[in-house]
């Protein structure tokens, strides 16, 4: 690890196509916004001879952070690849977002990836949301480690900082989260702060100083080695506990010496594990440099520590049908299998997905079966279809470079591939398979949009499509009640970027409107009411009468129409004609303009013209009855209300319930889960959580989550019902 007396100085080069699994590593970094991860992708990119300078590949640009909106939002959005290549190994480097918006694409990035580099700040430390993607890795068994980074901010520490990431990730064993190396400090500036500017290794005992711009190893001092006693004998403790050589901690402490090469070997296989998290610490190179502090050390940890696309689990796979299928580990020879991780449109390539090659090889010009199921929730159609790929390539900033083929375990991007959407599985045109797709967050703020003008009504549904085609976690909904298209999405941000690339991308320019809830109507109680609609005029005129009883019902019974005529007062085939004026104008509403349901409309008796009387006149009479007996009886507006369950940290679970209670909800109970987290479970109106998913992370400093279903609608209180009578007479 770069902890060894010879630790490589570093292999130039561009990434290259990977010719067996062994020698690719896939790694995603994870961290809060702000954390440093772009920067550090960059400075190991430089370490490795990727790039000229701090982040710029040969023919200009930054190899990450390169889309047009992450320049102005100043953050990343979307997920990015940039392979390395380092002493013979292909590093496959994914660079997540840190932002709660964007988890999506953190989520796409832990399905492509077989370790995690946790990226913390040492002047921020580790906020909960990081804890919280720390859990869930811990949870599959995924091998991470944790970088410290900022090192150069006055009041970073990096000492402090280590001791919070073993309290923070370490859970009831804390010595499995240790440090490899101590910080080597230059003089003290005038400030008082003396800056980070070289490592001292704790196993081999060795000093590398990176304050010329590259790394030296030389001997400590005399001086220094007490200094690193207790933290090397805490972490060869901590190596020990997790070898597979059970008799290794009796003869430590026994008073045997325990070889170096012992000791970075079981490192290397604990990491590998996922049982010994080592702490690192780096920084980007100064101007000049060719080398940033601890990039080096971190490359070796990635290449020597952990694991090889071969170490990992095979993805469940079945047949198309759903017919399980069992598929060998990582094998280059075996049937193809692939998955999109991330759909992008390129203004002159067109769509580029980046795929994980599982099983098999995947070769440019093939013809494989694109499947895509169990997203139709979320506006995506299941679909089944054969495809050519384009060519194959490594993405290094806003280049692509072209390869000749990716085996698995290997990271490639795929050229125009006219059908295929994030989440879907690539397979053999002649033995089509299916991988489960991975779970996403349910994207819950509403946005409610209109073309901007009929240019763009034109291009608008196809924008959209390929919108939500590129990311899983946004869902488009025509809804048939309100006549608004909204696009749900994450957050604030993740809205703003969804308007931005429909602009961009898309040339489609979209108002933003108030978004609605499906409001309902009905009879408060029993009324009556006579249609009569007698036009007479040359020729044909129009008669109809009828009489009608309304009732309400229990919620959720719709609408019911019953025939008491006697007699033949209204002639039989005139009768459905009565029902279809009623239905037609329960639709429209009688008070406010939502659709009245709920109640029971009975026929009583009527009048008919042997030769005037039309099925479009007991339309209109039907529908005036229903309208006279509106007239004479109170109409409640209903609401819909939504069941809600939010998993929140005990220490914010009085403030959310409060904050439940001043949104009309109803409490109905609170369930302890494990990690010091409650469930919360209560029924709130619609009209009062169109902004929960902003609000809550706020109230909870972004570590709860919600989820909310449709329970049912309810009488709405009669204050807010009056003002939003209000509003549709202004309107109207």
């Amino acid at each position: 690890m770069g902890d060894k007396a010879n630790a490589h100085p570093g292999a130039a080069g561009r990434a290259t196509a990977a010719d067996h699994p062994a020698s690719v590593r896939n790694v995603v970094l994870v961290g809060h916004s702000g954390s440093g991860k772009t920067t550090l992708v960059e400075a190991l990119a430089l370490t490795a001879g990727a790039v000229n300078r701090a982040g710029r590949v040969e023919d200009g640009g930054t190899v990450s952070d390169y889309d047009e909106i992450e320049h102005r939002q100043q953050r990343s959005v979307q997920l990015s690849l940039v392979p390395v290549e380092w002493d013979g190994i292909k590093v496959n480097l994914l660079d997540t977002p840190g932002y709660a918006d964007f988890v999506g694409e953190l989520r796409a990035g832990l399905r492509a990836a077989d370790a995690a580099l946790f990226v913390v700040s040492a002047s921020d430390g580790v906020d909960g949301s990081t804890r919280m993607v720390w859990e869930e890795c811990a949870a599959v068994g995924m091998p991470r480690a944790i970088v410290v980074t900022h090192l150069e901010a006055a009041r970073a520490d990096y000492e402090e900082m280590t001791r919070i990431c073993a309290e923070a990730f370490g859970g009831d064993d804390p010595d499995a989260v240790l440090p490899l190396y101590l910080p080597l400090h230059g003089p003290q500036g005038p400030d008082g702060h003396a800056p980070v500017t070289g490592l001292i290794g704790l196993l081999s005992q060795k000093l590398f100083d990176y304050s010329s711009g590259e790394r030296k190893e030389s001997e400590p001092g005399e001086d220094q080695l007490p200094e690193i006693e207790e933290a090397r004998n805490r972490l060869i403790e901590g190596i020990i506990a997790e070898s597979e050589d059970e008799t290794l901690m009796d003869r430590y402490l026994g008073g045997e010496q325990v070889d170096v090469k012992t000791l970075i070997e079981d490192l290397e296989r604990a990491v590998a594990r996922g049982t010994f998290f080592p702490v690192l610490a780096a920084a980007p190179a100064a101007d000049g440099a060719r080398q940033g502090l601890g990039t080096v050390e971190v490359l070796e940890l990635i290449t020597r520590g952990f694991p090889t696309p071969l170490e990992r689990e095979a993805p469940r796979v079945t047949t198309v049908d759903g017919k399980p299928r069992e598929l060998k580990l990582c094998d280059p020879n075996g049937p193809l299998v692939a998955e999109v991780v991330k759909t992008a449109s390129d203004p002159y390539v067109g769509r580029v997905s980046m795929v994980r090659v599982f099983s098999g090889t995947l070769r440019p010009d093939a013809t494989v079966h694109v499947s895509g199921h169990g997203l139709t929730d979320r506006g995506h159609e299941d679909h089944d279809v054969d495809e050519r790929i384009g060519a194959l390539s490594a993405p290094f900033g806003k280049q692509q470079r072209t390869l000749s083929h990716a085996i698995a375990g290997d990271l490639a991007c795929v050229a125009k591939l006219s059908r295929a959407e994030t989440g879907d599985t690539l397979s053999a045109k002649d033995d089509p398979l299916l991988m489960e797709p991975w779970q996403m967050p349910d994207p819950l703020l509403p946005l409610a949009i209109q073309a901007h003008s009929k240019a763009d009504e034109d291009k608008l549904s196809q924008g959209l499509s390929r919108l939500v085609a590129e990311d899983p976690t946004m869902r488009l909904e025509q809804n048939q009640d309100t006549h608004q298209v909204v696009l749900w999405c994450l957050g604030e941000a993740h809205a703003d970027v969804a308007l931005e690339r429909l602009r961009s991308r898309y040339g489609v320019q979209v108002d933003v409107v108030p978004h609605k809830v499906s409001l309902r109507e009905t009879f408060a109680s029993k009324s009556a009411g006579r249609g009569r609609h007698v036009k007479q005029s040359g020729g044909h005129g129009q008669y109809a009468i009828c009489e009608i009883e309304v009732e309400p019902l229990p919620g959720g019974s719709g609408i019911e129409f019953v025939d008491k005529v006697v007699g033949g007062a209204v002639p039989r085939q005139f009768i459905p004609s009565v029902e279809k004026g009623v239905r037609a104008q329960a639709a429209k509403g009688v008070a406010a303009g939502y659709p009245l349901v709920d109640i029971r409309v009975t026929l009583l008796d009527g009048k008919a013209h042997s030769v005037d009387s039309s099925d479009a006149a007991f339309q209109t009479a039907g529908a005036l009855a229903l309208r006279e007996a509106a007239a004479d009886v109170k109409i409640h507006l209903l609401e819909p209300v939504a069941e809600v369950s939010v998993l929140v940290g005990d220490e914010y679970v009085g403030a959310v319930m409060s904050d439940l209670s001043g949104r009309r909800g109803r409490v109905l109970g609170t369930e302890q889960t494990s990690g010091g987290r409650t469930v919360i479970k209560a029924e709130v109106p619609e009209i009062e959580i169109g902004r929960y998913a902003v609000d809550l992370r706020s109230l909870s400093h972004g570590t709860a989550r919600f989820n909310r279903s449709y329970a049912r609608h309810e009488p709405m209180p009669p204050q807010i019902a009056e003002r939003i009578r209000e509003e549709a007479r202004a309107a109207s």
